[in-house]
C-alpha cells in the first residue's frame, strides 16, 4: 500500500492469533482512538480454528462494525482467509463467515475485499496459494491482499464533512 500511496499513513493494528472479542476489546484503544479514515476489519479465522460458534463471530464483528460507522470511520470488512489444515467444518464455517461478511457490508453500506480470494489457490480453493507455515500467507499472497485491499479504498473514498 505504501509504494502504490506513500500520502497514506498506515498503522498496522494487527495482532497474530487474536480471535474476535480480542480485537474488539482493543478497538477503542487502536482504531477509535487513531481517528483513522478506514479501518480494514479482518477477523474470525482464530475464531474457527479455536472451534468458537459463528454467531460468537458474528455478534463481535457487528461491534466491530458499529461503532466504527458511528465515529465516521468507513470500515472494510475483510474475507476470512483459509489455512491448510482445515477441517471439513472449517472450510463450511468460513465460507458461512465470509458470504454473511459480504451480505453485511453491502446491507450496512461498507466496503468489503474478498481478501480470502486474494491467497486462495485456485487449484485447491480450501488452501493458501503458498503459505511458509500452512497458517499464513507468503509474502506474495500478503502483496495480493495489499493490492485488493488498496483498490477497496481507491474505489470508497471517504465522506468528507
Amino acid at each position: 500500500m505504501m509504494k502504490l500511496h506513500p500520502e497514506w499513513l498506515i498503522l498496522n493494528r494487527g495482532i497474530n492469533g487474536e480471535r474476535s472479542d480480542q480485537i474488539r476489546a482493543r478497538l477503542q484503544r487502536d482504531v477509535i482512538d487513531a481517528k483513522p479514515d478506514y479501518a480494514i476489519i479482518l477477523a474470525g479465522v482464530n475464531d474457527v480454528y479455536q472451534g468458537f460458534p459463528m454467531d460468537y463471530t458474528k455478534q463481535n464483528l457487528t461491534l466491530i462494525y458499529n461503532p466504527t460507522l458511528l465515529e465516521g470511520i468507513v470500515p472494510i470488512a475483510a474475507t476470512i482467509l483459509p489455512y491448510n489444515s482445515m477441517s471439513t467444518q472449517a472450510n463450511v464455517s468460513i465460507t458461512r463467515l465470509n458470504e454473511w461478511i459480504k451480505s453485511t457490508a453491502k446491507s450496512m453500506k461498507f466496503p468489503c475485499c474478498d481478501t480470502y480470494a486474494a491467497v486462495v489457490d485456485p487449484k485447491h480453493p480450501d488452501k493458501l496459494r503458498s503459505s511458509p507455515d500452512g497458517f499464513h500467507p507468503d509474502v506474495s499472497g500478503y502483496q495480493s491482499m495489499g493490492e485488493a485491499l488498496v483498490r477497496t479504498v481507491e474505489q470508497n473514498p471517504p465522506c468528507l464533512d
